[in-house]
């Protein structure tokens, strides 16, 4: 049976991919008493990598997809870390990571990507505090990383 996270999600035409698993010696969640922490997920979508940095080689509406992405693996991950995505009681921070030209400065343009798609998916309990931080680089040249940290219900 599908939650009410997971209808609205197939409404908006998204297929969660499974989670990934990670790439180096760290997990790609952990809970803590009502928190789940999820480790930085990168803008890769059915295996490829969304690269450049952002006022370089993409533009700020290519970024925002990069940033949409990652918000599509977060959920993966947390699907896959509590089983049913309705147990989410509120998104509580992201942190996206933009990798970022040194003149770039619309980096929370483009973590709204990820920000709108949480709050699409979650109504209000998407709502999050939040930190758009730019970079000089990222693993493998992806264009954003974001983490978040979830209250579960």
């Amino acid at each position: 049976m599908t939650g009410t996270v997971e209808a609205k999600l197939a409404a908006l035409g998204i297929t969660l991919p499974e989670a990934s698993a990670p790439a180096a010696n760290y997990v790609p969640f952990v809970i803590s008493g009502n928190l789940l922490w999820i480790s930085g997920q990168i803008s890769m979508a059915n295996g490829s990598l969304m690269t450049g940095k952002l006022a370089g080689e993409a533009d700020i509406e290519a970024g925002r997809a990069a940033a949409r992405q990652c918000a599509i693996n977060l959920i993966a991950q947390i699907k896959a870390a509590l089983g049913d995505l309705d147990r989410v009681k509120r998104v509580v921070k992201l942190v996206g990571f933009v990798n970022s030209a040194p003149d770039f400065t619309d980096q929370p343009k483009v973590v709204n990507g990820c920000s709108d798609l949480f709050v699409e998916a979650f109504g209000d309990a998407g709502r999050h505090a939040r930190s758009a931080v730019g970079v000089a680089q990222l693993p493998f040249n992806v264009s954003v990383e974001v983490e978040a940290v979830i209250e579960i219900a």
